[in-house]
């Protein structure tokens, strides 16, 4: 059977060529996420280590920077998904947000107010001061319960010593009136070595996991999408044994994960280049009952990587890489050191 997709202000027309031709119309949203790259405003917070992102610091981050900064990635947002739904995404994760003023900088930008995000953020223990959130468009998405879920982790030499980092955060709400979970995450780095701080991200990983695994036993058929700049790649123990997540559809029964980045991952494409080779730390998960084949009720369509050429550095040894807004001490102008990423739910249009 061929899908032929025509996209028409937010439907999604599949034709279906078999014995008899039949049309049918599906709603569709995009869920997405996107790592953007220290988006820090201009005040110096004395809790947290944020000096260097201020007029008078390093990095001489000023007003006219920061606004530009927030305005780039505005229209980035705007742009994710729009060519199959005619809309921004119905519910963004962000990572590396230094507060709530910077997101509603964010949803305020005139690319976006028209929009009307709603904001979920809780201010992390991170020690730079960044945290993560949720935007979704109140008209498509009614938040039910939100809370955040803390990490805890400790030095690698000093095992005493905690290592403060980024909360995870759980939104649960109504999307068209369909229950749907939203973790958004932003593991421990890579910082020392990745074997050296990979047991961080297998606790991220396994603090995930007792979040699904809550949700899951609440209700057996939960559409859970755990979403995230996880600092490891698809194939990563992390992802792979401590959460199980396949990326084969076939193999994901009831309350197992799909992750659709593996195969892209596999074929080489990634959201982010260190050294002449892609990772692809930006992900989006999936439960199974998103996989479901009833349609009328939202499930998984496809997904992607949202790397329009204007965001891959245009010049020079970087060239191809995601074209960052700060590098060499400077600000390039650019976007972020990561590319944004998105599924598409659909349901049949009733």
């Amino acid at each position: 059977m061929k899908l032929k997709v025509l996209a028409l202000s937010g439907l999604l027309t599949v034709t279906a060529f078999a014995k008899a031709q039949q049309d049918k119309t599906y709603r569709a949203h995009t869920i997405a996420f996107y790592n953007v790259e220290n988006l820090f405003d201009t005040e110096n917070d004395p809790i947290t280590y944020d000096d260097d992102r201020t007029p008078d610091g390093k990095d001489h981050w000023t007003e006219e920077i920061y606004q530009d900064k927030v305005s780039k990635m505005a229209r980035v947002i705007s742009e994710i998904g729009a060519d199959v739904t005619n809309n921004a995404p119905a519910i963004i994760g962000l990572a590396e947000i230094e507060n709530r003023k910077t997101v509603e900088a964010l949803a305020n930008d005139p690319k976006l107010l028209a929009k009307d995000y709603g904001i979920a953020h809780f201010d992390s223990p991170d020690r730079r001061g960044i945290d993560v959130a949720l935007m979704y468009q109140k008209a498509l998405f009614k938040p039910t319960n939100i809370s955040k879920h803390e990490l805890l982790i400790y030095d690698n030499v000093d095992t005493s010593r905690r290592v403060y980092t980024r909360d995870q955060l759980l939104v649960s709400g109504l999307l068209d009136g369909d229950m749907i979970h939203v973790i958004v995450n932003h593991w421990p780095s890579r910082s020392g070595g990745e074997a050296r701080s990979r047991k961080k991200r297998i606790a991220a990983a396994e603090l995930n996991m007792k979040i699904i695994d809550s949700l899951q036993s609440n209700d057996p058929y939960a559409k859970i999408i755990t979403m995230g700049d996880l600092n490891d790649d698809p194939t990563s123990p992390s992802v792979k044994k401590t959460m199980k997540a396949s990326g084969k559809k076939e193999k994901v029964k009831d309350d197992m994960l799909y992750n659709p980045m593996e195969p892209m991952f596999k074929k080489g494409i990634g959201t982010l280049a260190y050294r002449d080779g892609w990772n692809l730390f930006d992900q989006i998960i999936i439960s199974a009952p998103l996989l479901d084949k009833d349609f009328s009720s939202y499930r998984y369509y496809k997904a992607g990587i949202y790397n329009k050429n204007y965001l891959s550095n245009p010049k020079g040894r970087y060239k191809g890489y995601p074209y960052r807004s700060f590098a060499n001490g400077g600000y390039t102008g650019g976007y972020s050191d990561h590319f944004p990423v998105y599924v598409y739910l659909i349901k049949e249009d009733q």
